[in-house]
């Protein structure tokens, strides 16, 4: 019989769910485990109390646990109910609770080997053993279950991006009083220029180091490469719902007050210019809620037998024999990994049909609360001007002389530079850095001065020349004239 979906019995382990380990709770809740009476009578030889056999009443023969209710007659609106002392995180007040409160009753794991039996709906027949079969991924909640929170609207289980407040006057850049002055690189020699080649040809096995210990210089022309780079350090804020399994931490609630806009918690990145993300559950958010997957049972049914406890054997194939060819003739010899019956227990549930539910880690509830994310953003943009045929990208990874630096919530453009491109280039990226999703924290831009010496020389017949640029001396030689030796080959 063919393999029946996970999916097509999602409806029916709802039922089974209830059923196998317990009612579905109302109202958020599900039955305390342990309560009293005690199945068999009343422990101390106590009877039923009259006028106060409520539910939830301690009737125990004995003095009353801790945080038990005592009273004579019904329990107050919104009072825990448990036979026992109330759990960690559970609503004890006397009166109902605070508006958004949830009186969980548990917070733990189901107690050992309580793990309930499968009896929903499932196959006909056991399924063929996969044991890369993908087991089930935790799941969202259903959205509309969750709470309605005050300047939160229309936020799901992915990022929401929220655009900041408006900016004040203050941030508006102003041109500074007095600017520091541009200085001009040094220059290199002959011998620096040849110290360089030398470097550049031992980098490359098929160059041969002769010509550049015997060619003659005819000219050095020393330039300079101007990098201007503009750096915005911007911070973003996106809010979603998030759950994780709820294990008795503290909740809190709406009913601790209004939650505050998502502009309105404090954060502060730990180094400025650099980019970094920190998460914050949003205060006045949190509530536990009953897990959806598991229906507050804190089992699942299995997703390796589909609930039957045993599945087909793979080596087999559920026919219990195997066939040998064995001194010139087939065999049919019974089968060692099922002995012979063509099944097997299921190595997932160990024959239960259900396991511990991934999305509330066996814990039955969800703390669900929402989530605000900031992240710190440095955007960098650049300009270079490079009139030498270096090409530009390589003054981009060398060091020069900082000529000019700034920084201030919002700078103001170049404009006494003397190259008029890089004035021009400063005007345009700083208008370009708008970022309407993002808050501005901080800008800063700066001039560097990249030294660039054209080599001119000759050797033998050859007239040609190379490129040393950065204060590291890196050199550009792509005509460089002994690129052949012996011995090499290539592959």
């Amino acid at each position: 019989m063919p393999e029946v979906p996970y999916s097509k019995f999602k409806a029916e382990e709802a039922a089974s769910n209830q059923g196998g380990y317990g009612a579905q709770p109302q109202g958020g809740g599900y039955p305390p485990q342990g309560g009293y009476p005690p199945q068999g009578g009343y422990p101390g030889g106590g009877v039923q109390p009259q006028g106060g056999g409520y539910p939830g009443a301690y009737q125990g023969g004995g003095p009353p646990p801790a945080g038990a209710y005592q009273g004579g007659g019904p329990p107050p609106a919104g009072a825990y109910q448990g036979g026992g002392p109330p759990p960690a995180g559970a609503y004890q007040g006397g009166g109902p609770p605070p508006a958004g409160a949830y009186p969980p009753q548990g917070g733990a794991p189901p107690p050992a080997g309580s793990v309930p039996k499968y009896s929903g709906e499932m196959p006909d027949d056991d399924v063929m053993d996969d044991p890369n079969r993908g087991e089930t991924q935790p799941t969202a909640p259903p959205l509309e279950k969750m709470d309605h929170i005050g300047g939160y609207n229309n936020i799901g289980f992915s990022a929401h991006l929220l655009p900041p407040p408006s900016y004040d006057e203050a941030t508006k850049p102003q041109p500074p009083e007095e600017r520091q002055a541009i200085q001009n690189v040094p220059t290199i020699t002959e011998q620096d220029a040849r110290e360089a080649l030398l470097g550049y040809v031992a980098e490359h096995c098929c160059y041969g180091k002769g010509a550049a210990e015997d060619l003659r210089f005819t000219d050095l022309i020393s330039t300079s490469a101007f990098h201007y780079t503009l750096e915005s350090f911007g911070e973003g804020r996106s809010t979603c719902w998030a759950y994780e399994p709820y294990s008795g931490q503290p909740i809190d609630g709406p009913h601790n007050g209004p939650a505050p806009g998502p502009w309105d918690i404090q954060a502060s990145p730990q180094t400025m210019f650099q980019n970094s993300e920190q998460n914050f559950e949003v205060p006045h958010t949190a509530s536990v809620k009953p897990c959806h997957d598991c229906f507050a049972t804190g089992y699942v049914r299995c997703h390796r037998c589909f609930g039957r406890g045993r599945v087909r054997c793979n080596h087999c194939h559920g026919s219990g024999h195997v066939t040998r060819y064995h001194n010139g003739e087939h065999r049919h010899e019974r089968c060692h990994w099922c002995h012979g019956c063509g099944r097997r227990e299921c190595y997932t549930c160990h024959g239960h049909g259900m396991v511990v539910c991934k999305t509330c880690a066996g814990l039955r509830n969800l703390k669900c609360y929402i989530k605000l994310t900031v992240k710190w953003t440095n955007h960098v943009n650049d300009h270079i001007v490079e009139r030498t045929p270096l090409p530009d990208h390589l003054i981009r990874n060398v060091s020069g002389q900082i000529a000019f630096e700034e920084t201030n919530v919002k700078v103001w453009p170049i404009n006494h530079f003397h190259e008029r491109e890089i004035n021009e280039a400063s005007v345009r990226l700083i208008n370009n850095h708008q970022f309407p999703s993002e808050r501005i924290l901080m800008q800063r831009h700066r001039v560097r001065i990249v030294p660039v010496t054209q080599c001119m020389y000759k050797w033998k017949n050859t007239e040609s020349d190379f490129f040393v640029y950065g204060f590291e001396h890196h050199c550009y030689a792509p005509n460089y004239p002994q690129t052949c030796c012996c011995g090499c080959s290539i592959l």
